[in-house]
């Protein structure tokens, strides 16, 4: 094995980890009814997102794998994905300024949120 082929081994491995460190404060709160447990917004605010416009939900953006850091984007896309988060089932924390979800291969959506006063 090269020791390239270890080192993306080595991160997808710690990336999982973190997900799932994520999704396991985020189901201890919930157990014990406290608000607040999402990740914090840098860790989607880091990637590169384009704008874009739907006919149905207006404004939003896509940051695009190939468009992005590996690993930012990686622990992005992990967090979200052990969150279930959908367009119906959005990712978000308090004081976020924007709501994530997953749809497709290789992109993650965010919009603001309603309320929101910057972004």
């Amino acid at each position: 094995m090269h020791e390239q082929e270890i080192l993306e081994i080595l991160l997808d491995f710690a990336n999982t980890l973190e997900a799932a460190a994520v999704n396991l404060k985020h189901r201890i709160a919930e157990l014990a009814g406290v608000e607040g447990a999402a990740v914090k917004e840098t860790t989607f605010t880091s990637l590169t997102f384009g704008a874009e416009t739907g006919a149905r939900i207006g404004e939003y953006g896509v940051a695009y794998r190939a468009n992005n850091i590996e690993s930012k984007w990686n622990t992005a896309h992990n967090v979200l994905k052990q969150n279930k988060a959908t367009i119906a089932n959005r990712y978000h924390g308090e004081g976020y300024v924007f709501a994530y979800w997953l749809y497709g291969e290789g992109k993650i959506y965010r919009q603001k949120l309603k309320g929101s006063k910057s972004g």
